[in-house]
């Protein structure tokens, strides 16, 4: 990662996963790149989410087709990178009547007949995942195309991987104060930069404040566990449930959602006030990350609820044959959210790009959002 050169074709600013997508598509084209991040390794959003590359479900158009693309990204490169797939494709259990019409519903998408979605009777389920628990559900969403990395060993894989064999240069503990494309003015002096990209995700009061304010940026907040089970507990895939039926667009927005919203505002109100609603995923050593809650503001609180995680947890034992179990870490995430877009990527000048993921779809959409970044420059 050596840094004695100043003088770059693209610069991107940001090491989090879509900074990293951007270096990753520029060098691919050729291009010289330059990495620069104020800290001294990435830290932020992109090492504290599930690693949940998830395409089902995801909202129809853009994101989904960038989801499916930064999908296929990930299969090629994580064997190149060293990066472990711990495992594949989703599991969404349906516990109410009106999650199962949803379901249905999706199921006549082009969205889920292209990936070869299946609808598992709880009998089937029950053959092809023992580890959730079904005395409750009506059916089982079944995705075989989504993936799960270890987001706090990837990104830095990833970053290695850029460095050694795409020769990405990285600039890490380099705050920079001022894009003027091509003069990029740092902490610790001044580089140059043909184009520069801004994918400074999560610090939206910083470069380009104005763009946030344009698309009315917050901070959202989030509360993740890791959890780690007394006995020999297996996912064969991602987990979800009735409440990631209401908040991913690829599901909410079908109009079979809006009885099912009505019916969890009655049944979960409190679960829908925190903006929980249950993943699952699992690591090498057996535990389980879980979430997630989400809370917005101008900033966001360091401190975390006993009782948000309570009600994650009760979702997480309703879902899961898990029996004994405790929990081993707790942490708080954050992303940028905004009302309307779940993503922009925006021109302030000819050489200048600021391309910004606005809804924690970071991991799954990186790779695609910094393809149309490239391919419409």
């Amino acid at each position: 990662m050596t840094v004695g050169s100043t003088s770059f074709d693209v610069m991107v600013v940001g090491a989090g996963i879509v900074g990293l997508a951007h270096a990753y598509e520029a060098a691919r084209r050729g291009l010289k790149v330059c990495v620069v991040d104020r800290d001294a390794a990435c830290v932020s959003a992109s090492i504290r989410n599930f690693g949940f590359v998830t395409v089902t479900g995801q909202g129809a158009g853009d994101t989904w087709r960038r989801a499916r693309h930064a999908r296929d990204v990930w299969a090629e490169l994580a064997p190149k990178a060293g990066i472990t797939v711990q495992h594949q494709g989703l599991n969404l259990v349906a516990t109410r009547d009106k999650a199962l019409d949803v379901l249905q519903a999706f199921m006549h998408t082009e969205m889920a007949q292209s990936v070869n979605c299946a609808l598992w009777s709880p009998e089937e389920a029950a053959r092809h995942a023992p580890e959730l628990r079904l005395d409750q559900a009506k059916a089982v969403l079944h995705s075989p195309i989504d993936l799960r990395v270890e987001s706090r060993d990837a990104i830095a894989q990833l970053t290695r991987w850029l460095a050694e064999q795409m020769q990405v240069t990285f600039r890490f503990g380099e705050a920079v104060w001022e894009v003027a494309t091509p003069k990029v003015v740092t902490s610790k002096g001044q580089l140059h930069a043909e184009r520069v990209v801004v994918c400074t995700n999560a610090d939206i009061h910083g470069l380009y404040s104005e763009l946030f304010a344009k698309h009315q940026v917050q901070l959202c907040q989030l509360q993740m566990l890791r959890v780690q089970p007394a006995g020999d507990l297996r996912l064969n895939a991602s987990v979800m449930g009735d409440l990631s039926l209401v908040r991913y667009h690829g599901y909410s927005k079908l109009p079979e959602a809006r009885a099912l919203l009505e019916q969890l505002q009655q049944e979960e109100g409190e679960s829908l006030a925190h903006g929980i609603h249950l993943i699952a995923v699992q690591s090498a050593d057996g535990s389980l990350v879980v979430g997630d809650s989400h809370h917005y503001g101008a900033s966001v609180q360091p401190f975390a609820q006993d009782e948000v995680d309570a009600l994650m947890l009760r979702h997480m034992r309703e879902a899961l044959n898990i029996g004994d179990y405790r929990v081993t870490e707790r942490w708080v995430g954050i992303y940028p959210s905004a009302p309307q877009t779940d993503c922009f990527i925006e021109a302030p000048d000819a050489a200048t790009r600021v391309a910004i993921v606005t809804s924690g779809t970071g991991a799954s959409t990186g790779f695609g959002v910094a393809h149309d970044t490239f391919a419409h420059w």
